[in-house]
């Protein structure tokens, strides 16, 4: 019998999904869970990544017209109140702060002291304090558009945590915009999922449907919502980015009003939409594999780790002189909206060691230098795109030559693997058993397009499958068809998956 390729994580993909993508993040050494149930711990070379599509983004932000600001993290519990679906689709989720302050208890110990005359709620979500502040901002015509973007954190209560997936704290961007017409803000929020499905997929490399989700999966209080849908390695759909139309939905809760050109009173239009740290989760389950992490080239910390090999004192002089002399060479080259950057690691531990890190890291480039290289004016050169054994020697000024484009070919070449699969793994169907059959317990599933009536009746059946409707894809074209569940006349198919 052959023996099984050892990896650098245990258990495989195949083996155990949940539990890779678990030890994925700790080889890779991205986060960890905190003494705080629910939270975790984002370290450097995971916050490296998440400030790396944080600025990346922000840029494009600013670029069509959007602004930074921010707002209080915490919300009087009436604001909520003001728009009924709203806080009834996050009433569960809500952290609540009823006192503000602590006095020592009987017996030692600290116990809550000070209630507040009113409840205060730990952001979820910050479309009804920034309404209030908006309603304070705008009296005309001539103060919209406002277009706004926050950097922040928000608390959603999570019982099953998952890093980066689901915690209780995660970081996000959340844009805010008010606007004079209803079509302003439609086309706003499409342009907003626009900017977000380039991102997905000309930075991270990974493949999304841009759709509306349906009546039951929009944001509570919205009139529509737009979503990004990738499909990770498991064939799981992970929502990653969604856009909303508001309507004035919340300018009639907050008095959101303006005095239109013609002199009558008129509410607002708005929009909200944004991203979290979950991109970070969604990047390790549509790039990784049993070695550990792969980092789109675009949003690595480095590009390139360069690791020097001697054995005394008089190699070390002579590679490290080699090594500095090419780090300036490569970081003074542009690379996707700044320079190549460049890691030289003259730890004194084992090369192996260094170069497996380096591998389970998902650094794009990995290069070996030793006095026999520096003899041929060379380098030894690996891709993390490739197998860990699979190395080149190339001359110096080759690789030199070659760095910006061999990281351009690891990025598409990640983008055209995870778009094929996703194709692979993308079907129609038109009726309701091999939709059944599709989502069998012990089936892969995937993507599936169906025609559907949105049905109390068909809930408890898409429950009992785990499956969610996804969205309706903005490419999709109208077609007579029926419902695979009810019978019922249907114009568009829906994406139906399991997700995250």
């Amino acid at each position: 019998m052959a023996k099984q390729a050892k990896t650098a994580i245990s258990p495989t993909r195949a083996e155990n999904y949940p539990e890779w993508y678990q030890q994925v993040i700790k080889a890779a050494d991205l986060a960890e869970t905190s003494p705080v149930r629910g939270c975790m711990v984002i370290k450097p070379w995971g916050w490296s990544i998440w400030e790396n599509i944080q600025r990346t983004l922000d840029d494009r932000f600013k670029a069509t017209g959007h602004v930074n600001a921010y707002f209080p993290l915490f919300i009087p519990m009436s604001y909520l109140e003001k728009e009924a679906e709203h806080v009834e689709g996050f009433a569960k989720e809500c952290a609540v702060v009823t006192h503000h302050r602590l006095e020592p208890a009987p017996g030692g110990g600290l116990r809550p002291a000070g209630p507040l005359e009113e409840p205060l709620i730990v952001r979820p979500t910050s479309e009804t304090i920034i309404g209030e502040m908006y309603a304070k901002w705008i009296q005309s015509y001539r103060d919209l558009p406002i277009l706004m973007n926050q950097w922040a954190n928000v608390v959603r209560w999570e019982m099953r945590p998952r890093l980066f997936l689901r915690t209780a704290e995660f970081l996000w961007q959340e844009g805010h915009t008010a606007h004079a017409t209803a079509d302003e803000a439609i086309q706003e929020t499409l342009m907003i999922l626009d900017l977000y499905a380039d991102f997905a997929e000309n930075v991270m490399a990974m493949p999304v449907t841009k759709g509306e989700k349906t009546k039951g999966e929009r944001f509570p209080g919205a009139v529509s919502t737009y979503t990004i849908e990738a499909m990770m390695q498991d064939r799981k759909a992970l929502q990653a980015g969604t856009s909303h139309f508001l309507g004035q939905n919340f300018a009639r809760a907050q008095n959101m009003k303006y005095l239109g050109s013609e002199g009558v009173e008129e509410f607002c239009w708005t929009t909200s939409w944004g991203v979290s740290t979950r991109l970070v989760g969604g990047l390790i389950m549509n790039h990784s594999d049993d070695d550990g992490l792969i980092v789109p080239p675009k949003l690595a910390p480095k590009h390139i780790v360069l690791m020097p090999i001697y054995r005394n004192d008089e190699e070390k002089s002579q590679v490290l002189e080699f090594c500095d002399s090419l780090v300036k060479e490569l970081t003074a080259q542009d690379y996707f909206e700044g320079k190549v950057r460049v890691l030289l690691d003259d730890r004194d531990i084992r090369g192996g060691e260094k170069s497996w890190q380096y591998v389970k890291q998902g650094v794009p480039i990995r290069v070996e230098i030793g006095p026999r290289d520096i003899a041929s004016d060379s380098v030894f050169v690996a891709r993390r795109d490739k197998s860990p054994k699979d190395k080149e020697s190339l001359s110096r000024t080759e690789f030199i030559a070659r760095a910006t484009s061999m990281l351009d070919e690891i990025q598409d070449g990640l983008y055209a693997r995870a778009k094929a699969a996703k194709e692979e793994a993308t079907v129609r169907i038109d009726d309701r058993k091999a939709f059944e059959e599709y989502f069998a317990e012990d089936a892969p599933g995937g993507f599936a397009a169906a025609h559907w009536s949105e049905e109390p009746e068909v809930e408890e059946i898409l429950k009992g499958l785990k499956v969610t409707p996804r969205c309706i894809p903005m490419d999709a074209e109208e077609e007579d068809g029926k419902c695979i569940f009810t019978g019922k006349a249907s114009k568009k198919r829906v994406v139906f998956a399991r997700s995250y």
